[in-house]
């Protein structure tokens, strides 16, 4: 049955003294039961050691963590009721695929019929019942991942733990087993906490996401709420690929007579009560247009397929745009700029934070 996690003030310190880092910040967080949480960041900003304390791999220097109803803070990891995913598959090659999967299971003494039909239940669910004679040198990159979560999934956790389970994988599987992973949470309702630092696979797998920096929870939501309205510049400029604009200028009239001016130029938009402020635009919500009096020089063009990527550089520094496929510019070339109103995320030029 899947529990929820109390996350409580937690903070975990590695030395003494004046050689003392401390790597986690006062975090708290709520998993509801059945949920999907992300934590996402650049390595070293805390997220593995969090998923470490939630396991029970290494105990916080503060603060409180329960998993349910259960105070988990000194209980041994094998007590916690919980299945762990690595990013190394951690198999053992001289066993097959189903006794990989049943391994937890003998060693709870489980009886064999039993253990044979929740092996062949997990094997159908990953789709992998065909392999299960096989050892892991026959198999796939995503092939033996499938294996590592079926170990896990057999003893049928109250908790998932995944750290980075994708990074050995080429692109195109990653993006297979991202599917994989969220058919396997649709299919088993199990809480499951998830590290990873590649924002795509945050964006498309968390129910929600909460996003680490230097220790510190810089902001948790929905990925909706995450990628429309970052918390900070930091949360919008990691979140999202290309990454957001970032405009620095003054405020000339505030609401909807408000007008924007930045070097090289100016916008008129529903602008917030300050003065200086930091304009913050995804590049879908930039467009090239002939005639506008805002310009850039186009110093590079990025086709993907379905759209092209055009970067100009600016006086405010560079400015990627999300254009039609069919767009055509050249290098070197001068177009203007225009912003949607209606999508607007400002900062506080300082600090950084969001104002509106």
């Amino acid at each position: 049955m899947a529990s929820s996690v109390h996350i409580a003030g937690i903070r975990k310190v590695f030395g003494k003294g004046a050689k003392a880092v401390e790597v986690l910040k006062r975090i708290d967080i709520e998993v509801a039961p059945g949920e999907f949480l992300i934590l996402v960041g650049p390595s070293g900003c805390g997220k593995s050691t969090l998923l470490n304390i939630i396991a029970g791999l290494e105990e916080p220097s503060e603060g409180e963590l329960r998993i349910g109803q259960k105070n988990v803070i000194g209980v041994a990891p094998a007590q916690r009721d919980i299945a762990m995913v690595f990013q190394s598959y951690a198999l053992y090659p001289t066993m097959t695929v189903a006794d990989n999967i049943g391994f937890a299971l003998e060693m709870r003494k489980v009886p064999l019929e039993a253990r044979k039909k929740r092996i062949q239940e997990v094997a159908v669910m990953l789709q992998i019942e065909h392999l299960l004679d096989r050892r892991p040198a026959q198999l796939s990159g995503g092939q033996r991942q499938r294996v590592a979560m079926g170990r896990a999934l057999a003893r049928d956790p109250q908790l998932f733990l995944f750290d980075e389970p994708l990074s050995n994988l080429d692109a195109k599987l990653r993006v297979e087993m991202r599917a994989e992973i969220k058919r396997l949470h649709q299919l088993s309702g199990i809480t499951t906490v998830y590290v990873t630092h590649d924002q795509i696979e945050a964006m498309t797998l968390g129910s929600r996401i909460a996003v680490m920096k230097g220790g510190v929870l810089q902001q948790i939501g929905t990925p909706d709420e995450i990628y429309r309205r970052p918390a900070n510049t930091y949360v919008a400029g990691f979140i999202g690929s290309p990454t957001m604009n970032f405009i620095d200028g003054k405020v000339q009239g505030q609401g909807e007579q408000g007008r924007f001016v930045f070097a090289g130029g100016a916008l008129d938009l529903p602008c917030p009560d300050a003065t200086e402020l930091t304009l913050g635009q995804r590049p879908e919500h930039i467009h090239l247009s002939d005639d506008a009096p805002w310009r850039g020089e186009v110093v590079l063009v990025e086709p993907t397929g379905a759209d092209t990527y055009v970067v100009l550089k600016t006086e405010v520094g560079l400015i990627t745009v999300r254009a039609a496929a069919n767009t055509k510019t050249q290098l070197g070339e001068r177009v203007g700029m225009t912003v949607s109103g209606r999508h607007n995320n400002w900062f506080d030029k300082s600090t950084g934070v969001r104002v509106g």
